[in-house]
């Protein structure tokens, strides 16, 4: 049985990819801020750490084949832009300093391009999210230079919404730099979807050191 680490392990993702680790049957070592709000059992054991404390996090860290971030730093935070990029950054150098080298992140959609133009950069992109999907695009470009772990960097549907019971279809196209949309021309995803395209790229390696996004 593989053990992952999956940071922002009570978050909207996060959450969802605790869920499709263990389902799968994988040990999860989920870091959390709040270990009540985990429920543990024999596969899903919790630990506080504050990602920003990186010596702590790294040992945390340790002992595990594998780290998925799906750290968020709060779409309502008023220092959001530079919580997340901060908070990624030092992420990234807990699990260089804990010696796992497969290490999986998500960032936004909003650098994917369209057009020969990042979304973030649109007239028409949401201007409560854009300190996040600024932060997220800026940290894609840092994680680009990281020539030690074998990252890979994933860009959610423009469109992520969290289903009813049963939205978890294990179906999806991928892509690199574009959005991937459907006929109706929307590039939707379910968050349980989410899940699974992260753990299958845990599982098959498809992207390392690179991008990649995917939709319905």
């Amino acid at each position: 049985m593989k053990k992952v680490a999956v940071i922002g392990a009570t978050g909207f993702v996060g959450s969802q990819i605790v869920n499709e680790l263990s389902n799968r049957g994988y040990e999860v070592e989920a870091i959390v801020r709040d270990t009540s709000k985990i429920q543990q059992n024999e596969k899903v054991k919790a630990k506080s750490v504050d990602v920003n404390k990186i010596d702590k996090l790294a040992e945390a860290l340790k002992g595990n084949e594998a780290v998925i971030s799906a750290f968020n730093a709060g779409w309502t935070n008023p220092n959001l832009y530079d919580d997340f990029l901060n908070g990624s950054i030092n992420i990234e150098k807990a699990v260089e300093k804990s010696g796992v080298k497969r290490f999986i992140t998500v960032g936004g959609a909003g650098s994917l391009y369209l057009d020969g133009k990042q979304l973030v950069d649109g007239p028409d992109f949401p201007a409560e999210i854009k300190p996040g999907a600024t932060a997220a695009r800026d940290y894609l470009n840092k994680i680009k230079e990281n020539n030690t772990l074998d990252w890979t960097f994933f860009s959610p549907a423009i469109e992520m919404h969290q289903g009813t019971a049963g939205v978890r279809t294990g179906k999806y196209r991928t892509a690199l730099e574009n959005p991937v949309f459907d006929e109706n021309g929307r590039s939707v995803l379910s968050v349980e979807d989410v899940a699974v395209v992260l753990v299958d790229e845990l599982e098959q390696n498809n992207h390392i050191r690179e991008r990649f996004t995917a939709a319905y």
